[in-house]
């Protein structure tokens, strides 16, 4: 039996490592045709080599891509659709995170934040969402956080750029739902990824430290798989993660527990 996303043109970016990698594995792994976008070329071919232990080279195509400027993205997608016709499943995985206050935070480091998280999906997503309407079909990914539903210190700018995600995906889902385009923002706690060490503090400079939450958190492949199972089943929020998903109730249902808990937080 052919399994679900099998001959499915996916285009994932942020492929070179983490949730990302995992996710072109996973994909490979059930016969899709991948497109894989990153800075990186040398990572983006090593995890290419990966993938051809499930795929054929001719369904792989590497697409050095930097979400933050993307200037050449009608080109981009033009040499997908030279390549395979049509692009089935967009995986906005690629992003950065923050390790610093909000009041030491400079506005030029707020702006790289979200022209990477927020803008740069919103523009590869509008891009591609004209190319949807017309096949009359298709599945649009997000990866947001835990930090899309609260906020959290030193967090401030990555906790604003996930949850304007939220807003706009959950308006873009019920206006595209009569085009047959499916839209799922993935909510992750701790993934085992080196995004703490990609950080980015009040200087725009590398965190460069693994936080222990980070160290123990799920293995991607696990996130991943589970990623695939939410687009099968078509649902459009969808968590994981370990005890930290228990502060999406607490703040829901008891926002002033919630808000002591994230005080006595701070202060260590």
């Amino acid at each position: 039996m052919s399994s679900f996303f099998e001959n499915k043109v996916v285009w994932i970016t942020g492929a070179s490592s983490g949730i990302g990698e995992a996710l072109s594995k996973e994909f490979a792994a059930e016969k899709a045709k991948l497109i894989l976008s990153a800075r990186r070329e040398s990572e983006l071919l090593r995890v290419k080599k990966e993938c051809l232990n499930f795929i054929s080279e001719e369904n792989i195509l590497i697409l050095p891509m930097d979400v933050a400027e993307l200037s050449n993205v009608k080109a981009d997608v033009q040499k997908i659709i030279q390549k395979f016709g049509r692009i089935d499943i967009l995986v906005n995985n690629a992003g950065i995170a923050q390790r610093s206050f909000a009041g030491d935070t400079p506005i030029e480091v707020e702006r790289k934040i979200m022209e990477v998280n927020y803008f740069g999906t919103i523009i590869l997503t509008k891009e591609i969402l004209q190319l949807m309407r017309k096949q009359q079909s298709g599945n649009i990914v997000a990866i947001s956080s835990v930090m899309g539903k609260l906020g959290f210190p030193g967090r401030s700018s990555y906790s604003s750029s996930k949850h304007a995600l939220h807003g706009y995906f959950e308006s873009l889902r019920i206006e595209e739902n009569k085009n047959n385009i499916h839209v799922h923002v993935i909510c992750p706690g701790y993934v085992k990824t080196n995004v703490s060490l990609n950080s980015i503090n009040e200087k725009g400079e590398k965190h460069n430290q693994m936080d222990n939450g980070q160290e123990k958190g799920m293995d991607p492949n696990v996130a991943a798989k589970k990623i695939l199972n939410a687009i099968r089943t078509n649902r459009f929020e969808t968590f994981f993660g370990g005890a930290e998903l228990l502060a999406i109730t607490l703040k829901r249902f008891f926002p002033s527990l919630f808000y002591r808990l994230i005080l006595r937080t701070a202060k260590k």
